[in-house]
C-alpha cells in the first residue's frame, strides 16, 4: 500500500501536495516524493524517509508549477535507495511521471516484453517503473506531435490489456495535464474532488477522501474500476471507461487497517465499518462465550479503538485505554523487516499497570498478521499485572500471502498459516483468542455499500480476484520478499547499509 495524490491547480500546488502527503503518511513511511511542472520543466524531489524529513524549505521553493503528483511509499520488496522512491519520470513521449499504489502480478513478463519488444530499459526493481514505461510506449504508439484525450484513453486501454494485478495511478503529462486511472477490479482505492477558485476549477486525486477534506476539495466520487479521468491543460475534465470488463472488488484489508477512519472509499465509511466490526465480534463472543469472565476491554492503539469501544458497549463491559502510544514511532505492521518490528513495539507502546493489575483483560486489535506485535503486547499486559489476557482480532485469521500491494508475501511468516485458533493462541501467549468470522467482516463492509458484490479477501480466504496467481508465482514472491531477503537487499556487500542522498532534480521538457 502507498499513498498517491495528483492536483491540477490554478496556482502553485507544491504546498497542497505536501499537505496532502502528510495526511496520507499512514499509507507509507519508507519514502516520499513530489513532482511538479510549470508547463515547460519538470521539478522532482524524492528521498527515503517521512514527508516532513524529505521536504525542506529550499526543496519546496524549487517545486514550481500549477500541477503535480506525490507519493508516500510503503515497500513490498524493500527500498534500498531513493531511486526506487516515487514518482518515476520518463522524458518520452512528452515527459511522463507516475505515482502508483498497488502491485503488478505479471511484472517480470512485462519487463522482458519492454526490453525485447518495446526497446525500453527498466532501471529499478520497481513494478511502478514498469507500469510507467508500458503507458509511455502505448502513448508514443498513438500520439505524435499532438496529444488528445483520445490518445490518453487509448494508452490506458492498452495498459489494462497488458498489465495484471492492482494499480491506482496518478500521472502528470508535462505541458498537457493530469491523469488518474484504476485497475479493472478497483482493488486499491482512488477518489477525486474539486474546488472552485477565483481563477477557475481545481481538481485533486488521492488514495483517500480525507486528503480532499483537509485541502478543502469537495468529494465528487471514486474513480471507477477500469476508468481513466484526464484533466487537460485548459482544465477540462474527460472521463472514460477503458477496460473491456470491470468489476468493483475493493481490498477488504483497507477497511480493517490501512485506511484512516475518517475516509470514505467506494461508498463505504471506514469508521462505520469498524463500528460494525465491533458489533459483530461482540455478538460472536455472546454466542460462543456467554459466561465469560472479562473485566475490561482494552484496545491496542490506534486502528482497533473504534471496534473495541463498540465491543465494550455491546458486551456491557468497561472500556479503558491501557496502552500509551509514542506518536513518533511509525506503524509497526508496515516496517520493512521483522527485526525493526520487534524493536519498535516496546518503543511504541507502554502499558499502564493500573488498568491491568488483577484483571482479566480482553485486548482488541484490528488484525494479527505475523503475531510479533501481538505476542509482545500480551507479554506487556502480563508484566503489568493482568490475571488473564484474552485477545480479540477484528479481522479473520490472515492465512495467505497478499499479492496486490500489501507486505504479506511470505506464507510461513504469517502466524495463522497452517495453525488452528488454539495453536495461534499458544503461539502469541493468549489465554483465549477470538477471531472475527470472514462472513461478518464482509457483511460489516458491504452494509456501507450493498452494491458491492465481492471484496478482495485473498489474505483471509486465498482466493485471488485477478485469477492469475499460481503456486509458482507465490513461491517466487516469497523467496524475493520475505524478511530475510529484505535484510539482504538493504545491506551492501561490505555488510553496511547504503544510503544515497537525492537532491532536487530539474529536467528539460
Amino acid at each position: 500500500m502507498c499513498g498517491i495524490i495528483g492536483i491540477f491547480g490554478r496556482q502553485p500546488v507544491n504546498q497542497s501536495l505536501y499537505d496532502g502527503l502528510l495526511v496520507l503518511q499512514h499509507r507509507g513511511q519508507d519514502a516520499a516524493g513530489i513532482l511538479t511542472s510549470d508547463g515547460q520543466r519538470i521539478y522532482l524531489r524524492k528521498d527515503n524517509g517521512l514527508v516532513s524529513d524529505v521536504f525542506q524549505h529550499h526543496h519546496m521553493l524549487a517545486l514550481r508549477g500549477e500541477m503535480g503528483i506525490g507519493h508516500t511509499r510503503y515497500p513490498t520488496a524493500g527500498c534500498d535507495s531513493p531511486a526506487e522512491a516515487q514518482p518515476f519520470y520518463v522524458n518520452s513521449p512528452f515527459g511522463l511521471a507516475l505515482a502508483h499504489n498497488g502491485n503488478l502480478t505479471n511484472a517480470e513478463q512485462l519487463k522482458n516484453d519492454l526490453f525485447r519488444d518495446d526497446l525500453r530499459h527498466i532501471n529499478t526493481d520497481s513494478d511502478s517503473e514498469i507500469l510507467l514505461n508500458v503507458f509511455a510506449h502505448e502513448l508514443q504508439a498513438c500520439a505524435r506531435l499532438r496529444l488528445s484525450p483520445e490518445h490518453v484513453f487509448k494508452a490506458v486501454t492498452a495498459v489494462h490489456r497488458r498489465c495484471r494485478g492492482a494499480y491506482a495511478v496518478t500521472m502528470l503529462i508535462a505541458g498537457f495535464g493530469i491523469l488518474a486511472f484504476r485497475d479493472p477490479y478497483g482493488i486499491r482505492p482512488l477518489v477525486y474532488g474539486q474546488r472552485e477558485t477565483e481563477n477557475g476549477t481545481e481538481y485533486m486525486f488521492a488514495s483517500e477522501s480525507v486528503a480532499l477534506d483537509v485541502l478543502g476539495f469537495k468529494f465528487v466520487r471514486d474513480v471507477a474500476p477500469g476508468e481513466a479521468i484526464y484533466i487537460d491543460h485548459s482544465g477540462e475534465l474527460h472521463a472514460r471507461q477503458c477496460a473491456e470488463k470491470s468489476q468493483l472488488t475493493p481490498c477488504l484489508f483497507e477497511f480493517v487497517y490501512l485506511a484512516r477512519p475518517d475516509s470514505l472509499m467506494d461508498g463505504i465509511y471506514v469508521h462505520k465499518t469498524r463500528l460494525r466490526m465491533g458489533e459483530r465480534l461482540a455478538q460472536k463472543i455472546k454466542r460462543e462465550w456467554p459466561n465469560n469472565d472479562i473485566d475490561v476491554v482494552i484496545p491496542i492503539p490506534d486502528t482497533s479503538r473504534t471496534a473495541a469501544l463498540q465491543m465494550a458497549t455491546d458486551l456491557g463491559l468497561p472500556y479503558r485505554e491501557g496502552f500509551i502510544k509514542n506518536r513518533y514511532i511509525g506503524r509497526t505492521f508496515i516496517m520493512p523487516g521483522q527485526a525493526q518490528r520487534k524493536k519498535s513495539v516496546r518503543q511504541k507502546l507502554n502499558a499502564m499497570d493500573v488498568e491491568f493489575r488483577g484483571k482479566n483483560v480482553l485486548l482488541v486489535d484490528d488484525s494479527i498478521v505475523r503475531g510479533t506485535t501481538s505476542s509482545q503486547i500480551i507479554q506487556m499486559a502480563r508484566e503489568a499485572g493482568a490475571k488473564q489476557v484474552y485477545f480479540a482480532s477484528a479481522a479473520p485469521p490472515v492465512r495467505y500471502p497478499y499479492v496486490y500491494g500489501i507486505d504479506m508475501p511470505s506464507a510461513h511468516e504469517l502466524v495463522a498459516n497452517g495453525r488452528t485458533d488454539e495453536e495461534i493462541a499458544r503461539e502469541i501467549g493468549a489465554d483465549r483468542l477470538i477471531y472475527q468470522d470472514l462472513e461478518d467482516l464482509i457483511g460489516a463492509a458491504r452494509e456501507g455499500n450493498p452494491d458491492i458484490d465481492r471484496f478482495d479477501a485473498s489474505c483471509f480466504d486465498g482466493v485471488y480476484v485477478t485469477g492469475d496467481i499460481s503456486p509458482d508465482y507465490l513461491q517466487r514472491i516469497e523467496k524475493a520478499r520475505n524478511d530475510a531477503a529484505k535484510a539482504d537487499h538493504r545491506v551492501g556487500p561490505d555488510g553496511n547499509d547504503h544510503i544515497v542522498t537525492a537532491e532536487v532534480l530539474t529536467f528539460p521538457r
